[in-house]
């Protein structure tokens, strides 16, 4: 956005334009759960895996006669298998470039090699660098299904600024239909409206999946005008969603180091309406901060597991297919890189949500243990 300080003079007044409502996603696809390379979980009289950093494997403690250090999701004596739900994260993909079919096959690598993931959380700008002009666009073929080809499994899709076009200033509103309407063409795309949610078991699991409900969001519409139809679905839908884990994901973060920054500040314009993201920070803040277990995010080029803000866990993985280097805002970090592509792994159970960075060459960057 640095580049369109005057579209934004221009396009200010068009911001009201932007309208809708969110909805159901469509029923999710659960694949069978096989061994892998997942870290144990206890056994009994075991603890789980606390938080762990640094490159490489981190395996969870073990009960007694447990095997905490093998694959897949093992107990010790007389424990059972907790179940687990693996996806994968990653934004900021659509260029179809040879970083982003790379990070696709170490996807499909990482996910095989675990048991199998069951969707994808796609974290905005899809489409490169102006978004798509209808839901025939090629480049729905060139910039998704395509890089995407060898992954079987679904992708819950949200919508970043350069998919609204303007060359990523984001005030073109009537291209965010092109992405809904795509859902209807598309066997692994879904974004049924431009925010929405999903929920395990029922969208996306068996019944012993854990329970999760997972929040779609618009993030662009939120910076352009505060987006309250937005944010009275989500409060509607926090309050209404059953005991576990509440996932939120969306293009713009609201804490981070790269070079976009942290919402209220983005780019340095904390004096510059909309362009500062001051709606972002302000929705966030009244809807997301304390309600929401993890918040996943794009925008910013690199990789990082921010320390948790306002009684939230925040994590950036934008870097499906390029990289944008770390500039620092003042955000502690558990973890950070904007050394090169890759993506964010995520093994849920009723009790532990597990994050692990890979980069794309597969090397396991950064491991950490959240539980609720």
């Amino acid at each position: 956005m640095r580049n369109h300080l005057g579209i934004f003079g221009v396009v200010i007044g068009l911001a009201a334009a932007v309208t809708g409502c969110g909805s159901e996603a469509q029923q999710g696809t659960w694949s069978t759960e096989g061994s892998g390379a997942a870290t144990g979980m206890a056994g009994a009289g075991g603890t789980a895996g606390s938080d762990s950093t640094g490159t490489g494997a981190a395996p969870g403690t073990t009960g007694n006669g447990g095997t905490g250090a093998g694959t897949g999701v093992t107990t010790g004596t007389g424990g059972a298998a907790e179940p687990v739900l693996r996806f994968i994260a990653l934004g900021d993909g659509g260029e179809g470039n040879t970083t982003q079919y790379k990070v696709a096959e170490v996807a499909k690598a990482v996910c095989e090699a675990k048991g199998g993931c069951e969707f994808a959380l796609y974290l905005g700008d899809n489409i490169y660098n102006s978004g798509a002009s209808d839901s025939d666009d090629s480049q729905f073929q060139t910039k998704f299904e395509m890089p995407y080809a060898i992954l079987p499994f679904r992708f819950y899709v949200v919508l970043g600024n350069h998919d609204y076009g303007g060359e990523g200033a984001g005030f073109e509103f009537w291209k965010a239909e092109a992405q809904v309407g795509y859902t209807e063409l598309s066997s692994k795309w879904t974004m049924p409206e431009r925010f929405y949610l999903f929920s395990t078991p029922a969208d996306a699991g068996p019944p012993d999946a854990p329970v999760a409900t997972f929040f779609g969001l618009d993030t662009n519409a939120i910076m352009w005008t505060g987006d309250g139809d937005q944010q009275s679905w989500l409060e509607g839908g926090l309050a209404a969603a059953p005991a576990g884990w509440k996932i939120g994901f969306g293009h713009h973060p609201y804490v981070s180091n790269g070079q976009h920054g942290n919402a209220g500040e983005y780019e340095g314009f904390s004096w510059l309406p909309v362009a500062s993201g001051q709606n972002v920070k302000e929705f966030f803040d009244e809807a997301v901060c304390g309600k929401v277990d993890v918040y996943l995010s794009g925008h910013d080029h690199n990789r990082q597991w921010l320390e948790p803000a306002c009684g939230t866990e925040f994590i950036v993985s934008g870097t499906a297919a390029k990289t944008t280097e770390l500039v620092g805002h003042g955000s502690p970090t558990f973890f950070e890189t904007d050394q090169k592509g890759g993506l964010l792994l995520v093994e849920l159970t009723a009790t532990t949500f597990k994050g692990t960075f890979y980069d794309e060459d597969g090397l396991e960057e950064f491991s950490r243990t959240i539980t609720k």
